[in-house]
């Protein structure tokens, strides 16, 4: 068993999870994983919802083979936002949690906007409106008149769910409760104002605790059953996004970042949550950072289009790798379409080829009909949006932003940074790879002591990884598939 200062990321994301080991030494990180798990919704009589426990039992095997092979500083675990579970005045979870794509939600903003104007909403949270935050999942299930709501005693987003069934501590970690449109930044506590108006039960929202809090000791029964020592649960960054943005390895303020993957997640960071008519208008959002900062972006629909036309040829028979698929948009037809990412109809899981061809034919386009043209037209929509957004984050923020960084999974996909760089004519950085598991690891250090700042852990990341730097190219036929995009996705 290698001994010294080691802690397990257990990185939890809408397509697969990881039990990632970060070992410090020398003012590096070297990360090697220990587990890789794959992980999606669960189609049930018409419901999406994850499978809570076998996700669990995967955890649980990541600690096994972990502890087996390393002596474990401390255990933190990251997800997704807005999803949780509902627990039972015995401790016990009340049904299966939900996705968030699951069609529950459809048109329950509106009804909640006959009670709480949008207006009031965003003043209270600073939070953008998806149809997948919390409050309107939450709010179905008061229309559904759900008696699951009725006997909850509390809520658990999911990672924290996990880390009460390893340490037996319920808690709501700041970075993910910011995610739900339940909490108010600016109060530092729930918005009560807004679940007092909806009727929404007051008992299930738990303590909010900052990213880094040492929760205890993982469970007597976890650890027979796991083979591990008694080691430390950490409340880290467990909104993976937080986590990824605390190894972005910026050095200056004139930075944005996006943070790749199924989502990104574009923007910057800022000291204070930015609230105003701007920021509504745009629907940009306010999600807590580590050490007191807060993640100021905006949501993209990213490289789940990629994901789910991958999915739809897979079950046609033809399994391609992604790196196949980048290979084939390389080659296709530049700007053949343009689409908007963001369109409701790509939200969903099913067809995105099909959904991609009745977005052009609506629109009066030529839709792609080789997979490369499809692949590439998504790219292409990616970067687009990218440049809107950037627009919008130097307005709002009064900053001229010089670099982005790209950091996770999709940072490897070497076709998609550098039409990023093309788009918004701006330097790409593209790395680490890794960054939510390399996140959440230096918060699990900062809360131990191993690390004084935020700033010692981004040094940390620029000495330990290598990044990728992309220049912008032929600016002036990305500039013209712009103004194309922009009359495409404009308010008729």
């Amino acid at each position: 068993m290698r001994k010294g200062i080691n802690y397990l990321a257990l990185d939890l994301g809408a397509e697969s999870g990881r039990g990632i080991i970060g070992s410090l030494e020398n003012g590096k990180l070297r990360l090697e994983v220990v587990h890789r798990f794959p992980n999606g919704p669960v189609q049930v009589r018409g419901s999406l919802l994850w499978n809570t426990l076998g996700l669990f039992e995967q955890i649980e095997q990541a600690i096994g083979r972990a502890g087996k092979r390393y002596e474990l500083s401390g255990i933190g675990i990251d997800t997704w936002g807005v999803d949780f579970g509902l627990i039972g005045s015995d401790d016990t979870l009340l049904g299966s949690p939900f996705h968030y794509r699951d069609q529950r939600t459809e048109g329950v903003m509106e009804r909640v906007f006959e009670i709480v104007s949008a207006e009031e909403i965003f003043e209270r949270t600073g939070i953008q409106f998806m149809r997948i935050n919390s409050l309107y999942q939450l709010y179905s299930m008061k229309l559904l008149s759900s008696p699951i709501l009725g006997i909850a005693a509390s809520m658990l987003l999911m990672p924290n769910l996990f880390t009460f069934w390893l340490s037996g501590i319920k808690c709501a970690e700041f970075t993910n409760a910011t995610t739900t449109q339940c909490y108010d930044p600016r109060a530092g506590t729930w918005a009560w104002p807004i679940i007092e108006k909806l009727c929404l039960p007051k008992s299930l929202f738990p303590e909010v605790i900052p990213p880094g809090t040492v929760l205890g000791m993982i469970l007597p029964e976890i650890a027979e059953y796991t083979g591990v020592r008694r080691v430390p649960i950490i409340a880290t960054a467990s909104h993976d996004t937080a986590s990824a943005v605390a190894a972005v390895p910026s050095s200056d303020s004139n930075s944005a970042y996006i943070s790749s993957g199924t989502w990104s997640l574009m923007g910057v960071e800022t000291s204070e949550p930015i609230i105003n008519e701007t920021a509504l208008k745009f629907n940009f959002t306010n999600e807590g950072g580590v050490c007191g900062s807060y993640r100021f972006l905006k949501n993209i629909m990213g490289l789940w289009l990629v994901q789910e036309m991958k999915r739809t040829w897979a079950k046609e028979g033809s399994d391609i790798s992604y790196s196949q698929l980048s290979e084939m948009a390389a080659s296709a037809q530049p700007f053949k379409c343009i689409i908007d990412p963001d369109d409701p109809s790509f939200l969903t899981p099913g067809d995105m080829p099909a959904r991609i061809r009745n977005f052009c034919e609506s629109s009066g386009q030529d839709a792609p009909k080789s997979r490369g043209e499809f692949v590439r037209t998504a790219l292409e929509g990616l970067a687009l949006r990218y440049k809107s957004v950037l627009e919008k984050l130097e307005t709002l923020t009064g900053r001229h932003i010089k670099t982005i960084h790209i950091v996770g999974g999709g940072s490897q996909n070497r076709l998609l940074c550098q039409f990023a760089a093309d788009a918004t004519a701006r330097e790409v950085v593209a790395g680490p790879i890794e960054a939510t598991a390399a996140g959440n690891i230096l918060v699990q250090a900062m809360a131990c002591g191993e690390i004084a700042s935020l700033e010692e852990a981004r040094e940390i990341v620029r000495n330990s990884f290598k990044l990728t730097h992309y220049q912008p190219k032929e600016t002036e036929k990305w500039d013209e598939a712009y103004q194309r995009f922009t009359e495409l996705t404009s308010p008729k």
